[in-house]
Parts: structure tokens; C-alpha cells; sequence
């Protein structure tokens, strides 16, 4: 029995093959008096390979009525290929229809704009633009593991489900088994006590703190996984559900926290340029025309490190008239972040020594008191895709950060306890996974590397 190939293993093929079986999804389908010529695509690559029918097939008839998105079983021989283009393809010796698609299939062999494609989230992976963004995506994710593997890190799985707020920003998706339409309600507010975990929960907005408690027992770890924001945003940089890489480092300081994140962002581009390269192709071609030289900037060069002070100091000098005002002790816009990386150093930039009030309680407060050991990296095209630190881990004034936050210093008991015993020096960021993708793409719309993206009043698939 002839074992199905994928079409991205034919197209590489060295030699021709007497016998082969190929399924797929049908993109067009161009009719003769003696032969049919098939293009197919299975999902595997870009590219499709071309299937000659003759008209001796017994079922002829049938085939040459199948459109655009009917599936397809086709076995025959691969040959070398007469016309331009391509190496191989296919001779059909029998073809099995699988699944026909009516004329109203919504993606028909013509460019089709973002937004109407949204529309059909379920369907869009079948054209070029979205298979190839997702095919990235599933490559990008396992360079990711591949990374901290290669640099002895524990990928630790952090609750999805929690009671942390972690930067008590309270934009929090609730988790209850409550009945909506029969709250209980003690001294006029829920009543919690009733609800399944005793008590209020949430869907994590990070799975930072809980990763910090395996770094100072493991060492160096990282999370890879959903995280969840309740903010009522419709902009093109954010969704309600997203995932996050966050690793954390023992024994670190800043500057630890600085190297990897170069290494990081630097490693997975080059696995994108060379493991995606006919994908990436198609969006250098036609969705950024300046990609590849964008790419090439932050592979090829160091990202220079500049203090925040010094950040402010270029961006009042720089004459230029920002939309957001520029003064020191307020946090960088990505206009700001784009007018150092694009047109001041024309190179990624790392920015750090953050005022303290505009960044969060757990960051190392510096000698100044005045200023936190936070970094974030910021590369042209997007501004910001890495915000770190190096963490608090002295017991006393972790617990005076929390005070003055006015936050509920009970929550974070057992956060506190690793301060307690046996505390070291330990840094780590936070990388959206979905802001790589879009770097690497040259896609501007954060929905468009999302199989299903999640929005506020968008809840259809």
C-alpha cells in the first residue's frame, strides 16, 4: 500500500517516483478536451504541485466540475516537470473525490482584504497569506522550546487559573461556577465563599510570579502559554488572549537579563530566515517590502544599551514633535520607541533604568530609589517586544514596594516566602508571542497572526 506523501516531500524529491499518493485542498483547476491540470496544496508549504489528469480516467467527467476548496485523493507517478517553474509533478492514475465545495466556497482565486477574512477565521488558513503566518507560528514555537533547551532551562507550566493579579493592573477575566442568575451575595456582595474555589478567580494575565518560585529552586526557567487581559481595546497591537514567553534566570542581575534578550530575539529570527525562508518570502514580497532588510538590521548588529535618562534626553533634543509629550518620569510610546530604533541609532535599542512609579512593584529598586533595574527591548517596526527586569529579592524592600502600591500584602504571602528563605538575585522578561510573529511578518494587525483571535465583542469562532 502507497503511503500518503505531503507535497512539501515531493517538491523536494530527488528522484522521480513510479507510485505516489498526495490529498489536498484543490486551488484552481484549468480544463482541456484530452487533460486537466490541477493545482493542489495539502498545507504542508506554500507552494502547490500541479496534477496532469488525462481524460481516460473514468470518472473525467466528475473531476472537471470540482472549483476552488474541494478535496481531493490523487494517485499516479511523479515525473519531472515540462513547464516553468517547478521540478515535479504529478501524473494522476486514479483520482477519488473526497469532498466537493459549492460554488458559494468564500475564497475563491482573487485577493481578498484582512477584514473580510476575519470574517471567516475558519476558512482563512486555506489561503496563502494565513497558512503561511500560521506554518511560521508552529515553527516559531517549537524554536522557542528549542532555545531554552539548548541553554538547560526548565519549561515549567504556570496555572492558567489563578487568584494573582501579579501587577495589580485588575484587568482580569473572572472564573466562576457561580449561577449568574442567582448570585449569592453576603453583606451585599458576592459572596465568594460559595464559588468553587472558596474564593475569587481569575485568568492569568501572566505567569510571571509563579515562574519566579521554580527559578529559586531550579535555576533558570521559562513559561510558554495563554495569558488573558480584560482591557476594553480595539487597536491593531492588542486582543484579550495571547500568549507569552517569560523566563526567568537565578543568579542574574540585569545585564544577564539584556544578553539573553538580544540572544533570544536575535535566535529566533535567524531560525525564521532559515527554516521559513519560501513563507517569509511571500511577505517580503507582499505585505513589507522592507522586511528582510529589517530583519537583517537586528540579526547583524548589537543592540545598543541606553539608559531611560538618556532616552528622554535624545527625544527632548531630537526636535521632533511627538503626539505624546516627552518628560522624564513618564513611560516611552511607541513613537518614541520607533524614533530611537528607526531614526536616531537606526539599530535595536535596549532601554533601561526605568523610573520606578511607572513600572511594577517587583522590579530591583537602584541606589538612587529613584529608578528600577527594568529593561525593555525595542527593535524597529514594532517599538517595545521585550519589557523586563531584574527582580526584587530583598525580603524588606519587596514588602515596603508592595505597601506603598497599596496593595493587599496577604495576597502575596507565599511570593514574599521565597524572599524569606534562601533569597539570590534572579531577572527575567516577558516576550508576546503574537508582537514576534507580527515582527518577523511585517503583518501590522495583531489579529492577522492569530488563528482565532479574541477581541472585545468577538466571540464568533
Amino acid at each position: 500500500m502507497v503511503r500518503r506523501s505531503k507535497i512539501t516531500q515531493l517538491l523536494n524529491a530527488n528522484k522521480a517516483k513510479d507510485s505516489a499518493l498526495i490529498q489536498g485542498w484543490i486551488r484552481t483547476l484549468r480544463e482541456s478536451k484530452k487533460f486537466s491540470f490541477v493545482e493542489l496544496n495539502d498545507g504542508s508549504c506554500l507552494a502547490n504541485i500541479q496534477v496532469i489528469v488525462d481524460n481516460d480516467i473514468g470518472n473525467y467527467q466528475e473531476i472537471v466540475k470540482l472549483t476552488t476548496g474541494a478535496a481531493i485523493s490523487v494517485s499516479g507517478e511523479l515525473v519531472e516537470s515540462l513547464g516553468e517553474g517547478q521540478k515535479w509533478e504529478i501524473r494522476a492514475s486514479a483520482i477519488e473525490i473526497l469532498g466537493i465545495a459549492p460554488d458559494d466556497f468564500p475564497l475563491q482565486k482573487k485577493r481578498h482584504t484582512d477584514e473580510y477574512l476575519r470574517t471567516i477565521a475558519h476558512l482563512r488558513p486555506r489561503s496563502n497569506k494565513y497558512s503561511a503566518i500560521f506554518r511560521i507560528r508552529s515553527k516559531l514555537s517549537f524554536a522557542i522550546h528549542q532555545f531554552f533547551q539548548e541553554r538547560d532551562f526548565q519549561w515549567v507550566h504556570t496555572p492558567i487559573i489563578t487568584s494573582s493579579d501579579c501587577e495589580g493592573a485588575g484587568e482580569m477575566f473572572n472564573v466562576t461556577t457561580l449561577d449568574m442568575n442567582d448570585v449569592p451575595k453576603k453583606n451585599g456582595v458576592v459572596d465568594y465563599e460559595k464559588d468553587f474555589f472558596g474564593k475569587e478567580a481569575s485568568l492569568t494575565v501572566s505567569g510571571q510570579l509563579s515562574v519566579e518560585t521554580f527559578c529559586l529552586s531550579l535555576g533558570d526557567v521559562y513559561t510558554f502559554g495563554p495569558t488573558f487581559r480584560s482591557e476594553n481595546s480595539n487597536t491593531s497591537r492588542h486582543m484579550s488572549e495571547f500568549w507569552m514567553i517569560e523566563p526567568e534566570m537565578a543568579f542574574a542581575n540585569l545585564q544577564d537579563d539584556m544578553k539573553l534578550g538580544q540572544e533570544f530575539i536575535q535566535y529566533l529570527i535567524k531560525h525564521t530566515m532559515e527554516e521559513c525562508a519560501e513563507d517569509l518570502e511571500l511577505f517580503a514580497k507582499y505585505v513589507d517590502k522592507n522586511l528582510m532588510s529589517t530583519l537583517n538590521n537586528i540579526v547583524n548588529n548589537d543592540f545598543i544599551r541606553l539608559p531611560y535618562t538618556d532616552a528622554i534626553k535624545i527625544l527632548e533634543q531630537s526636535g521632533k514633535k511627538f503626539e505624546f509629550d516627552v518628560d522624564w518620569g513618564k513611560d516611552l510610546q511607541s513613537e518614541h520607541e520607533r524614533f530611537l530604533t528607526e531614526e536616531h541609532f537606526k539599530q535595536p535599542v535596549i532601554v533601561y533604568d526605568y523610573p520606578k512609579d511607572i513600572k511594577a512593584f517587583y522590579m530591583r529598586l537602584n541606589d538612587d530609589e529613584k529608578t528600577v533595574a527594568a529593561m525593555d527591548v525595542l527593535v524597529p517596526a514594532i517599538g517595545e517586544i521585550i519589557g523586563g527586569s531584574q527582580r526584587e529579592e530583598r525580603y524588606d524592600v519587596l514588602k515596603k514596594r508592595i505597601n506603598d502600591m497599596s496593595f493587599d500584602e496577604a495576597d502575596y504571602w507565599w511570593y514574599l516566602d521565597t524572599r524569606k528563605y534562601g533569597t539570590v538575585s534572579h531577572a527575567g522578561f516577558g516576550l508576546g508571542f503574537e508582537r514576534l510573529l507580527m515582527l518577523v511578518s511585517g503583518i501590522s494587525n495583531i489579529r492577522d497572526v492569530t488563528p482565532f483571535p479574541r477581541t472585545p465583542k468577538n466571540l464568533e469562532f
